[in-house]
């Protein structure tokens, strides 16, 4: 008696991903590829800003407790960088698949349910939502941008408009990716296999 063939799995690289381009028409895995590598590298990029938020922590902890001069202006450059940082860094965190999710629920799903689930939620909610909000914050943040508005809370009153620039920016970079994240959905949810794999810790 013949035994039954076993699907094979798509073949995963170094970061724990699967392979798109083995398993995708090759138009699309190209796409997501691209896609991908874009918002990796953005990412990486979003992450040195880090740096300079945390050498103004540091200068200001040092000012202000073995000098005794604290300054006006490093919990405003704190604040913004952290602002831009946490905004522009959340494509990257969706291509790794670390945005919360009500696991309770999600993680006892079949693969292709997940899929499914994920497909439809990304078609009428997502970029649905994501639209709204481009639509609107565009508006706010060239308003803003015209005005070179400042922060007047704030004895420095430090430009504010570019943090305001980066609202519409951030909702383009997480539509970009959600082409990919759609793509790779949309697939699971046709197959049942899934086009990447949670690597908890592991950087592209």
């Amino acid at each position: 008696m013949n035994e039954p063939v076993k699907q094979e799995e798509p073949p995963v690289n170094t970061d724990g991903d699967r392979v798109a381009g083995d398993v995708l028409p090759p138009s699309l895995a190209k796409l997501t590829h691209i896609i991908d590598t874009f918002t990796v590298w953005t990412g990486k990029g979003v992450a040195w800003m880090v740096l300079p938020m945390i050498a103004s922590l540091v200068y200001e902890v040092v000012a202000r407790y073995f000098f005794n001069a604290p300054t006006i202006w490093a919990g405003d450059i704190s604040t913004i960088l952290y602002g831009a940082f946490f905004m522009l860094g959340s494509a990257y965190t969706l291509q790794r698949q670390q945005h919360i999710r009500t696991d309770f629920l999600y993680a006892g799903w079949s693969t292709r349910t997940k899929g499914i689930v994920d497909s439809v939620l990304y078609i009428t909610c997502y970029f649905p939502g994501l639209g709204i909000f481009m639509w609107i914050s565009w508006g706010y943040a060239w308003k803003s941008t015209l005005l070179q508005e400042r922060i007047i809370s704030s004895p420095w009153m430090p430009m504010i408009w570019p943090l305001k620039l980066c609202i519409p920016l951030a909702i383009a970079l997480l539509l970009i990716q959600g082409v990919s994240e759609l793509i790779k959905s949309l697939y699971t949810a046709k197959t049942g296999i899934t086009l990447f794999e949670e690597a908890e810790g592991v950087e592209t």
